[in-house]
């Protein structure tokens, strides 16, 4: 009796590359742009990033599921991921207090993913190639049908996400008696982001990324803060002049990632499509200006250009910047008070080096409201 063949599934990049691997998690087809992740651990966090919604995911870690899956360490409320791709998918998992295994959790979730890939080689080409859109299919086989479907797929260049991660009501969070109000725009905002500023006795409104600046200040903040998130913050003119319009009201400004990117836009620099990207949990940043180096956690496609920065020195500088290759990781207005970095200083996954950045928020928060006290 001839035995029945193993079901197989397919990756199959823009560029015409094959991967050829098993189903996980859902059966189906999905799409999106390809990207990879360096990270050991953390594998449910960057599942439910809003900064990924969008793309499908590689994971370069070898074993990707084997410390199961515990429901409350997600970054949203389901996963954002539009795929994933992993060398050994784990389904028995190790820590005893998880709620469930990875296989459970990606149906639950209808996630798509192939596993069985050569991860080594997949991450190889696209530091070659570059980021491109992809397909994973556990259902079409036929390579043309894939194709057809994969010419339609939008560029991430040029495409607007973070209307469709962030919230739709405004919503708040922490202690109402806290020491300080913060206004949080939501351009796909993480949970541990907005964990780190409540345990800093902050108070917050969340509001959705298209809302009028009449709005926000109604609620009268000590401060705001720019929220990482998904797309281009080229095609965000909405919230780069939202962000010009908070930087004149002169309370302090601290943006994350897409936050970072909005802000340098409204401040004249311009961005620009990377070639793949940084996602990962161990980058060395320099902070220019204690010349103490990080390791970072990261997770971006898009970048500041340091020659616009050049062009606008009168206005903006450079705080920090990658050590592998010398990008522009962090910013600081000079003539507004406003600051931002390109990395994730939550760091959820990742290390902990960055997290004074959210102490330095505080700081500028306390000085401006001692100042304000003074005048009056």
């Amino acid at each position: 009796m001839t035995p029945t063949p193993a079901p197989r599934a397919v990756l199959l990049l823009e560029d015409g590359t094959v991967f050829y691997g098993r189903p996980a998690g859902k059966i189906g087809t999905t799409l999106g742009e390809i990207c990879f992740n360096t990270g050991m651990t953390g594998y449910q966090e960057i599942f439910t990033d809003p900064s990924y919604f969008g793309q499908i995911m590689v994971m370069t870690n070898v074993h990707v599921g084997n410390y199961g899956i515990k429901l409350n360490e997600v970054e949203s409320n389901d996963i954002k991921i539009s795929g994933l791709v992993t060398r050994e998918y784990t389904v028995e998992y190790s820590r005893q207090v998880a709620d469930t295994d990875i296989q459970n959790y990606l149906e639950t979730e209808g996630l798509v993913a192939i596993t069985g890939v050569d991860t080594r080689a997949l991450v190889r080409h696209i530091r070659s190639k570059g980021a491109m859109n992809a397909i994973i299919s556990s259902e079409i086989t036929d390579l043309e049908i894939l194709k057809e479907r994969l010419t339609g797929a939008p560029s991430m260049e040029g495409l607007e996400l973070a209307s469709k991660v962030c919230t739709t009501e405004p919503y708040y969070l922490g202690d109402p008696n806290a020491s300080f109000k913060v206004a949080v725009l939501d351009f796909g905002v993480k949970k541990s982001i907005l964990s780190n500023l409540t345990t800093r006795n902050c108070y917050l409104k969340v509001f959705p990324a298209r809302t009028a600046f009449s709005k926000i200040a109604s609620w009268d903040p000590d401060a705001f803060f720019l929220s990482n998130g998904p797309g281009d913050p080229a095609a965000m003119d909405y919230a780069t002049e939202l962000a010009r319009e908070i930087l004149k009201d002169g309370r302090p400004v601290f943006g994350i990632c897409l936050g970072h990117q909005v802000l340098a836009r409204a401040l004249g620099v311009n961005t620009y499509k990377m070639h793949h990207g940084h996602r990962g949990i161990n980058h060395p940043v320099l902070n220019l200006e204690t010349g103490l180096s990080e390791i970072t956690s990261q997770n971006h496609g898009f970048g500041v250009d340091p020659e616009s920065i050049k062009a606008n020195s009168e206005s903006v500088m450079a705080t920090h910047v990658n050590l592998n290759d010398g990008t522009v990781e962090g910013l600081k207005a000079l003539q507004y008070n406003a600051f931002s970095v390109q990395y994730h200083p939550e760091a959820s996954p990742g290390p902990h080096d960055s997290r004074y950045l959210f102490d330095q928020f505080l700081e500028k928060i306390k000085a401006t409201k001692q100042q304000q006290a003074a005048v009056s």
